[in-house]
């Protein structure tokens, strides 16, 4: 019988909108609409769904990184870490700083967003780390020298400023800077973005590795379904705010309840495969005016009536496998390929 996993984080019908006044109009986009979810202890937790599908402002709210006008309107995001369990975004500033970084850390999109261009490297550990870690000037240089050196980067990288260091140098330096302070639980939003297949396969492999040394969860976003089925132990797919499939990874590529996720899985390359892989069609939904019921219905070949009316609960298949459609017996891979060969990473192993 399989360990039961200790969830590290619980997300309870969390919704969090952007509300906005111009000139005496009123706006409100839904983003994040109320999203149930949680993440286990020592797990990789992949986020996918296409752009404006509110990945990116549903990891701000856990990383309590929301400024105005975006804003929780209800629902909670509780942390346990080790027995203090707190919610960043009701919780005081000082309560938040205090996990900051030591406990909670945040892999932020594009390397150049985190990296302050007119500073060294070295600089930027000591602005991230040092008040964190708590340790004398000498043992914490010596314990990101350390670090860097665990992750394939030389120490010299310290005394060079942003743009001395290509792409992956800068990217591999801001997964350095989320994991030098060993956190429990790790926020990555996008980290292979713009960077070449090459690359990003050293990226990945290296997320993993530490991963896997700290035992640290982590949630993993990217658009990208062939990453996901490379590093990620379950995966949750974001559909116009709303989370519509969750499930173990394999699963999730051999058997999509949803036909949002068949079409994500179906629109992966096959090798030796030349066949025309249909778009699907439509746009996501506007989210200061989402549709009623299911909020994938304007594009989906299997809606009907009560689709457009009913909004489809977030139902338990088994296994850990939920789905949010009425229809999940008629759903199967748009393009019959067989199933989807899925692989993970071996502890240490390159991607």
């Amino acid at each position: 019988m399989a360990e039961q996993k200790q969830d590290v984080l619980q997300v309870r019908n969390l919704k969090a909108y952007y509300q906005m006044a111009y000139f005496g109009v009123e706006r409100e986009v839904r983003a994040v609409d109320d999203i149930t979810m949680s993440i286990h202890e020592n797990e990789v937790y992949g986020i996918a769904g296409e752009s404006s599908s509110g990945k990116t402002s549903f990891i701000k709210v856990l990383a309590a990184a929301i400024r105005p006008p975006l804003r929780v309107v209800d629902g909670e995001v509780e942390f346990n870490f080790g027995g203090q369990k707190i919610d960043p975004n009701k919780a005081s500033k000082e309560e938040v700083d205090a996990i900051r970084w030591s406990k909670l850390s945040y892999i932020m999109q594009g390397s150049m967003s985190v990296l302050n261009p007119v500073r060294k490297i070295g600089r930027s550990f000591e602005d991230f780390a040092f008040k964190p870690m708590g340790l004398p000037r000498a043992e914490f240089n010596s314990r990101v020298a350390a670090h860097l050196e665990r992750l394939k980067l030389s120490p010299n990288v310290l005394n060079a400023y942003p743009h001395e260091l290509s792409g992956g140098m800068r990217q591999r330096v801001t997964i350095a800077l989320a994991t030098v302070c060993q956190p429990q639980f790790i926020i990555a939003d996008e980290p292979t973005t713009a960077l070449d297949v090459v690359v990003q396969k050293d990226v990945l492999s290296m997320i993993r590795t530490v991963q896997q040394e700290m035992r640290a969860s982590v949630i993993f976003v990217t658009h990208d379904m062939s990453v996901h089925a490379n590093i990620t132990d379950r995966v949750g797919i974001i559909y116009a705010g709303r989370l519509v499939e969750e499930g173990p990874t394999r699963q999730l590529f051999a058997q999509p309840k949803h036909p949002y996720t068949a079409h994500l899985v179906a629109s992966l390359p096959r090798i030796g495969d030349t066949r025309e892989r249909p778009a699907l069609e439509g746009r996501p939904p506007n989210l200061s005016d989402p549709p009623k019921g299911c909020r994938f219905h304007p594009r989906c070949p299997l809606a009907t009536d009560r689709c457009k009316q009913e909004n489809p609960p977030l139902v338990d298949m088994g296994e850990g496998h939920r789905v949010a459609c009425f229809h999940t017996d008629k759903v199967k891979p748009l393009i019959e390929l067989g199933q989807p060969k899925v692989t993970r990473m071996a502890e240490g192993a390159p991607a």
